[in-house]
């Protein structure tokens, strides 16, 4: 398959209700051939461990890529001058950051709307947002914040606002919309990173102020705190978003996402810590043994292993450094990898350069 069949052939599947194992499998198959046709560095580790598009029958054996991999190569099936967006890691000044190269936004786009509608909208088709997170005019290489964006445009309403400025979160524009909101009884959604909300918390907390946000409004946060603010334990966190804007635990969602892939996880709340994530028919998940690749045994933890077919200029496959465990309807994100775990994700990324780096 060529790149347009490729995306239409993405395109339809997406828009179905579900799939069975086998469509899955018979699609990841097929992008794993254009991959390890197109990307060359991945062809090489895929060919250095004897997995190659006629020895793979099952996407489970697709071989999946250290993600710290994006930082050292250009994984990319279009050379990188047709490309049309980057979008790139959150690395700390003076880090390399990963690079995740698109040669079309098609299906990144319908896949985030379709799960966000489904996920985060709970029904509604459009409700007025706070975005607690710059734009792309301020961060153009940032997935998030072309998420939020689109999430702004097809889901918000008209008088919905980016909140943060050149010099950082405007917090008396934010209370005026959550006062307006309060008076209107019109529900409200506050998005952004995770680390956004806690110096609004802590402001809040100072001025005594506190909101009853009208039934319906929710928040989703995404990222964590990235040494970009205090670090808050789930429980806590949650807590103290419930209490300061009125909006039930049931309805903080937590997404959960990363530059290396197109698709999102999504909980349903933060009633109980850690919830259960999930993804739409388009995403698998394993949880791994980073050494050999292999499922651990159910119950158990491990790395988390995501296969994104909407992923597809890039690689499918990705080996995170996160740690989890597979539960009934999903996953439990349990963190970064340490111990063996984290040894193992490290000597996998050492492994992979070898093969990518080696002479073809």
């Amino acid at each position: 398959m060529n790149e347009i069949h490729i995306i239409q052939a993405l395109l339809t599947f997406l828009q179905r209700e579900d799939s069975s194992d086998d469509d899955f499998n018979q699609l990841a198959l097929e992008i794993f051939a254009y991959q390890f046709a197109h990307n060359f560095p991945y062809r090489r580790f895929a060919t250095q461990r004897g997995r190659t598009p006629l020895t793979v029958k099952n996407w489970r054996n697709i071989p999946a890529i250290p993600i710290n991999a994006f930082k050292d190569l250009t994984l990319s099936c279009r050379p990188t001058e047709q490309i049309t967006e980057i979008f790139m890691t959150s690395g700390t000044t003076g880090t390399v950051k990963g690079r995740s190269y698109h040669s079309t936004l098609e299906v990144w786009k319908k896949s985030m709307l379709l799960n966000f509608r489904r996920r985060f909208m709970a029904g509604r088709d459009r409700i007025r947002m706070g975005i607690l997170f710059p734009d792309t005019v301020a961060m153009p290489n940032s997935s998030l914040a072309t998420y939020l964006k689109l999430a702004m445009k097809e889901c918000g309403t008209p008088d919905s606002e980016v909140m943060v400025g050149e010099h950082g979160l405007e917090t008396s524009r934010l209370f005026t919309a959550l006062e307006q909101a309060e008076a209107d009884g019109e529900p409200y959604a506050l998005l952004g990173a995770s680390y956004s909300f806690v110096p609004l918390l802590d402001d809040m907390q100072r001025q005594k102020r506190r909101f009853a946000l009208p039934a319906g409004s929710r928040i989703l946060d995404t990222g964590g705190f990235k040494g970009q603010s205090r670090e808050m334990g789930a429980e806590e966190f949650y807590a103290s978003l419930s209490h300061a804007f009125g909006i039930p635990r049931s309805h903080c969602i937590n997404m959960y996402g990363m530059t290396e892939i197109s698709t999102q996880f999504y909980d349903a709340g933060n009633e109980c810590c850690p919830p259960v994530k999930s993804g739409p028919h388009w995403i698998r998940t394993r949880v791994v043994n980073p050494l050999t690749g292999d499922d651990v045994p159910d119950g158990e933890v491990g790395v988390l292993a995501h296969h994104d077919l909407a992923h597809f200029n890039s690689v499918s496959a990705l080996l995170t450094e996160d740690a989890g465990v597979m539960v009934p309807g999903g996953f439990h994100l349990l963190g970064r990898a340490t111990g063996a775990d984290a040894k193992g994700c490290s000597l996998t990324m050492e492994a992979f350069l070898a093969s990518a780096q080696a002479q073809s």
